[in-house]
Formats: C-alpha cells, structure tokens, sequence
C-alpha cells in the first residue's frame, strides 16, 4: 500500500517534497493514476487540493499567470488567456474529454513530460516560463525551451515542484493550433502544431514553430522559423522543416513526417 502525503498550503508542500523524494507529486492524477498497477510508487504528495497552486491572474506586462494545479476546464475558459494567449485556451479543449479537463492540471501535464502533451508546443510557441519552487532555495523561472532535457527528462531538481506557469501576452501577434489524431477527440497526438508570428509592415520580425509528437521532446522548428523571419510570410518555408519522428502505434515517421509539413504550409498559406 503506497503512502500519501496531505499538504494543507505551498510552504507544506515544499517541506514534504524535501522530506519525502520518494514521493510522486500528484496533481489530477489523470495519467500517475493510469500507471498505479504497472509502475506503482512507494508514496505520492497529493498537490490537488494545495492552497495557492491553483489560479489565474493577469501579472507584470500583461502577462498570465497559471498556477500548476489549475485544471483544463478552467484555462479553456478564462477570458485573461482567451485574449493573451487563445491558442493555450484552444489546446486545453482538446485534452482527453470534460472528464479529464475537469481533473487534469496543466502541471501535471507539463510534468508528465510526453511528446505527445498538447499544452507543451504551445507553451514553446508562447516563450512561457516555468516556475518551480523548492523549501530550501525558493523559486526560479525555467525558459520552457529549457525546460525538458530528453524523453521524460525534466530541469527538475528532486526538492523542487512546479508551481506556475507564465505565459507573455500575445494578444497582437498570430497564433495558431492544430492537433491531428485518429478522432476529433478523445484522442492522443499523432502530429501537434503551435505557431506565433509578429509582423511589422507585413514583414516577419518574431517567428515560433512548435511541434509535438514528432521527437522524444516538444521542439521548436528553428529552420522554418530562420526561413520566415525578415520577409513576407511565404508558405515555401515550409519545405524547410526537418523533423525525425518514429513509427509506433498511432502512426509511421512517414505519416507524421508528411503531416507535419502539410499542417504548417495551410497555416502559412491562411497567413
């Protein structure tokens, strides 16, 4: 029988997980729970219900702060993302069905860490911040880019929790989303696309290119994004991106490889 620890605020929290790295942080447990049987823990930290993980504000310059045990539901409808970053709105719909937006938490999947996690290429598009936090040494923002060192592999010291998630507002650039699957829901990534662009006099001075499901980690297409900026947005950049996805059972490497290009060139071409 696994051990659970019950944290009433943060500053517990921290305490435990210093005291307690054995311990599984979990937050809606929606994918922790799936693997109880098959990969079961020694103990977790039940972060769920912990005050002050959780919320949505409006910070410094406009930007978003999420905290890491806000659910889905919530960041599918507020209107502070809605207007500075609609995309993470857009992704956050998509995540499993109302059940698992009703109980899953952005924390959780970000901490989650699969290539496949819809929020992720997002929050590369977004250039968000990831704040984590540890008793003894306090907090430190992590640029998301930085964030995931290999598959499952995260910048994530063994006292440290994520707490939050900042996210710039974007409100004035274009943004896009498209996750293919096999269904229109309910479904996992075979191919996610997370775009921004920023454009002065119709040409492209800032340019983001996330993808998702297409490497061990969410990347960032740094050669289409090279191909964009200082010109008009033209649809051939497209033919610059060089991904290496691999064939399992929701799709080949050719699939994936074929969609991802044909996604971001309607994108380009919508632009």
């Amino acid at each position: 029988m696994s051990r659970v620890y019950r944290p009433k605020d943060l500053a517990e929290a921290l305490q435990m997980r210093a005291d307690h790295p054995e311990a599984a942080p979990l937050a809606g447990g929606t994918d922790l729970m799936v693997t109880r049987h098959s990969a079961p823990r020694e103990a977790y930290l039940n972060l769920f219900n912990v005050e002050g993980l959780s919320g949505i504000e409006v910070i410094q310059g406009g930007a978003i702060r999420v905290g890491a045990a806000t659910i889905h539901r919530q960041i599918a409808c507020s209107p502070e993302i809605q207007r500075a970053a609609p995309i993470l709105a857009e992704a956050a719909r998509v995540i499993g069905g109302r059940q698992i937006q009703n109980r899953g938490t952005i924390g959780g999947n970000i901490a989650n860490a699969s290539p496949a996690g819809d929020t992720l290429p997002v929050l590369l598009a977004l250039d968000a911040q990831i704040e984590v936090q540890s008793a003894a040494r306090g907090a430190r923002l992590i640029p998301i880019e930085g964030f995931f060192k290999g598959y499952k592999q995260l910048d994530l010291a063994a006292d440290e929790l994520i707490t939050a998630v900042i996210v710039p507002d974007h409100h004035q650039d274009a943004l896009y989303f498209r996750k293919v699957g096999t269904r229109a829901a309910v479904a996992i990534s075979q191919v996610i696309l997370a775009g921004r662009v920023k454009r002065v006099e119709g040409r492209v001075i800032e340019a983001r290119v996330a993808f998702g499901s297409v490497a061990p980690t969410p990347i960032r297409a740094r050669e289409v994004e090279a191909a964009l900026i200082g010109h008009p947005v033209d649809p051939r950049a497209a033919d610059a991106l060089d991904v290496h996805p691999i064939d399992d059972i929701r799709g080949t490497a050719v699939y994936r490889r074929a969609v991802a290009h044909r996604v971001l060139r309607t994108w380009l071409r919508a632009l």
